[in-house]
């Protein structure tokens, strides 16, 4: 069984060293991209047209007023910085858009290519236009870092390694091969999948700090507004269990991080 087990071991480690790599843009992460950047746009335009064609567009011409500034201000800047610093060649895929729905959720998502939908819920944690422009850099960081493209890589590898475990247990015990695969389902969701997540959260906030900055807005309110998230909260879950940061690990993360986007202030 260990040898097995070793053997399978042996031949992920080979997948992972002949995967594809780029590197994350500002940070130089390393990432699994073993997808097209087309196909994941057009997978999330899809994804996009489908949610808005139920989803009701939000009425209040405030909040649409904050998303909309934001969301134009940073998208403008980030772009403008990454094309004069020759940083990237295909920001034409981002076809940035801004939305407001009736949800409430305190939550806001962005799909691959720049469409970015903030809940009603969240609103009222963005009474002002620096709190909206702190949760719309964490998304447009999303896409900017092509997260949603590492994800899919990822689940690719993973999925290639259920399978191979599969046949090489062919042969053993049923109650053999229940067990190894759920142990192997436990160590990638927990070892791998979530820990990614939470990496691609932690990413996304420093990412957005400087893309903040690059726009002209105060970093410092990023801990101000997390903290009042945090306050909203009702219940919390454990974070190893967790797709996202504890709330105090994420404001710990976002203060180290200050200092490099204050780098970036009044740049272009």
């Amino acid at each position: 069984m260990l040898k097995r087990l070793l053997t399978f071991g042996g031949i992920s480690l080979l997948l992972v060293l002949a995967v594809s790599c780029s590197r994350v843009a500002f940070t130089g992460r390393k990432q699994l991209n073993l997808v097209s950047d087309a196909e994941v746009t057009a997978m999330g335009l899809q994804s996009f047209k489908e949610f808005m064609s139920t989803a009701k567009p939000s009425s209040n011409k405030q909040y649409n007023l904050m998303v909309q500034t934001a969301g134009q201000k940073l998208s403008k800047a980030v772009t403008n910085y990454m094309t004069a610093n020759k940083m990237s060649t295909d920001l034409s895929a981002y076809a940035w858009e801004f939305h407001v729905v009736q949800d409430s959720q305190a939550n806001a998502f962005c799909m691959p290519g720049g469409k970015i939908v903030f809940y009603e819920g969240i609103m009222p944690y963005c009474n002002n236009e620096t709190y909206v422009a702190v949760v719309m850099s964490h998304e447009i960081a999303h896409a900017i870092a092509k997260h949603a493209q590492e994800r899919m890589s990822q689940a690719s590898l993973v999925e290639t390694g259920a399978s191979l475990l599969s046949q090489s247990l062919s042969g053993t015990t049923s109650s053999t091969q229940t067990l190894a695969n759920m142990v192997y389902g436990l160590g990638t969701n927990v070892g791998v999948i979530l820990p990614y997540s939470r990496k691609h959260e932690i990413e996304a906030d420093r990412l957005g700090l400087i893309f903040m900055a690059i726009a002209g807005y105060d970093v410092t309110k990023a801990v101000d507004f997390w903290t009042k998230m945090s306050q909203g909260k009702t219940q919390s879950t454990l974070e190893l269990m967790s797709t996202h940061p504890a709330d105090q690990t994420r404001i710990a993360s976002i203060q180290k991080y200050i200092p490099e986007a204050l780098k970036y202030k009044n740049t272009k």
